[in-house]
């Protein structure tokens, strides 16, 4: 018998879904190609949405925006380069012991060796039964080339590709300010040209308006939390370092706040480099140990704990979504990724949620909601109280019928 022939509807639906398929890997292909562009664009667009309520401000004491939008701009990196001003001591003093302290660090782990290890061991093992296996078979045993030491080159090398990674980010900060002044200084004028190609429709451009206007809130609320728990976590990592005796706290403070901008990297980050500051400082692996370990749980409790429970509250969105985001835009643009994927995804929920054909992808992203009880209104609640009545009165009467049908049964009886 001939098969039944496949509906239309259906072909539709499955070349419609390998369509989008097929758009989201080029997609994705395309943003890992064009990183260079696409992230001084984003970062741009996110400074613009973070000083737009200073720069609205001054424009409503009568103060034009591009002047106002320059004078933002020239305070934020002046305020930036004072920090690093008044840091510049420290930091000074740090470039200068770090001969002395990468010896003791060499010096320590010579030292450790001193006793083999489990590593040792096994390998002393594996030396043991390739020489029997050798004599077994009457083939010389084979020895393994002793590893090269590693010369300065190396080192060296890694450090000016790191120097020269630093001057790109540097110059990627730059294009994106830059695009932030213009997008400042046009005002409004993108946010009409976005509404007016939205479409011909008034029921178009009015849900074009809401998403911008939702993309503006979420943006500046994850802004806002990324600052102040940054400026938290700074605070509270010095007052450990003052309380441990550990040398130019303040310093270490403003790096682990700048660095904890980077989720999760950023905490493991700052926590090796304080561990290694205070085993270079007193030469303790314990007090050293101790100072991370505090280190580790303060950053821990403000970046995995307040920080997803502050967002999910702003945004509304699964923690898990988020994180497998950022792992996703981590893996696609590195520290850029995980830098910029928390405010896109957020971006990306605030479109699905207003987007019919997206609302699956925005069920995905959101948060768990729990929907309380709808209250009974009188009216339910007489009715319900009817029916149990009147069921309870059919009971009655049926276990009265069945009594006095027992008892007549009772009375034929001789």
């Amino acid at each position: 018998m001939d098969e039944a022939p496949v509906p239309v509807t259906r072909r539709l639906r499955a070349a419609e879904t390998a369509l989008v398929v097929l758009a989201v890997i080029a997609l994705v292909a395309a943003a890992k190609l064009t990183e260079p562009f696409v992230v001084p664009v984003i970062t741009g667009m996110l400074f613009s949405y973070a000083l737009t309520p200073v720069v609205a401000a001054l424009e409503r004491i009568h103060i034009h925006r591009a002047l106002g939008a320059a004078l933002v701009l020239t305070l934020a990196i002046g305020a930036v380069a004072g920090g690093a001003f008044l840091l510049r001591e420290d930091a000074a003093a740090l470039v200068a012991e770090l001969p002395q302290a990468a010896r003791k660090l060499r010096e320590a782990t010579h030292d450790r060796r001193g006793a083999p290890g489990p590593i040792a061991h096994v390998r002393e093992a594996a030396a043991e039964l390739n020489k029997a296996a050798a004599e077994a078979t009457g083939t010389p045993p084979t020895t393994a080339p002793a590893p090269a030491a590693p010369g300065p080159s190396g080192m060296q090398g890694w450090v000016a590709d790191q120097s020269a990674k630093i001057l790109g980010v540097m110059g990627e900060l730059g294009i994106a300010a830059l695009l932030a002044y213009f997008l400042l200084a046009a005002g409004d004028t993108f946010r009409r040209k976005v509404v007016h190609i939205a479409g011909p429709t008034l029921a178009k451009r009015r849900i074009t308006v809401e998403i911008l206007n939702d993309i503006h809130v979420q943006v500046q609320r994850y802004l806002l939390i990324l600052l102040s728990t940054n400026i938290l976590i700074a605070l509270c990592i010095w007052g450990i370092l003052v309380l441990f005796g550990v040398e130019r706290a303040a310093l270490w403070a403003a790096v682990s706040g700048v660095l904890h901008i980077i989720p999760y990297a950023g905490t493991a980050m700052t926590t090796g480099l304080i561990a290694a500051a205070a085993f270079v400082q007193t030469g303790s692996p314990a007090h050293a140990a101790l100072v991370a370990a505090c280190v580790l749980a303060a950053a821990s409790a403000i970046g995995m704990g307040l920080v997803p429970w502050l967002q999910g509250r702003a945004a509304s969105m699964n923690a898990a979504a988020v994180f497998i985001a950022l792992l996703f835009f981590g893996w696609l643009w590195g520290g850029w990724g995980l830098l910029l994927g928390a405010p896109l995804v957020a971006v990306l929920k605030t479109v699905a949620d207003r987007v019919p054909r997206m609302e699956a992808l925005g069920e995905l992203l959101g948060a768990a909601v729990t929907v309380p009880p709808v209250p009974e209104s009188p009216q339910v609640t007489a009715a319900k109280a009817e029916v149990e009545e009147a069921a309870d009165t059919a009971a009655s009467s049926e276990a009265s019928a069945v009594a006095a049908s027992a008892s007549a049964s009772a009375g034929d009886r001789p």
